[in-house]
């Protein structure tokens, strides 16, 4: 069975960290490049970060860049999202994705709220 489970969301003050993983299983997790999006209230479903299937390459949406950051242990099929200096606009869910550029196999985790509030 598929699976990709997020955890580690939570309320955080603004200017705070968290720390996202993202767990997979049922799958070959080393041939899937994972992404992280986010869905703030009343917004459309926005990605933030990117990671390669051998991790050897990264990128970032503008509004996260050096702030946040993604990496992957292979060994523990898991992903990370640090996320430092958090600001109220992100609040959202954040979802991971895994996608298989060769045969376009995608899956969804179900997400974790994150909260950003003084």
């Amino acid at each position: 069975q598929v699976q990709l489970v997020e955890s580690g969301g939570g309320l955080v003050q603004p200017g705070g960290s968290l720390r996202l993983s993202c767990v997979a299983s049922g799958f070959t997790f080393t041939n899937y490049a994972i992404k992280w999006y986010r869905q703030g209230p009343g917004k459309e479903r926005e990605w933030v970060a990117r990671i390669t299937d051998t991790g050897g390459w990264t990128n970032y949406a503008e509004s996260v860049k050096g702030r946040f950051s993604i990496s992957r242990d292979n060994a523990k099929n898991t992903v990370y999202l640090q996320m430092n200096s958090l600001k109220p606009g992100g609040t959202a869910v954040y979802y991971c994705n895994a996608h298989w550029a060769l045969t376009g196999r995608d899956y969804w985790g179900q997400g974790t709220q994150v909260t950003v509030s003084s």
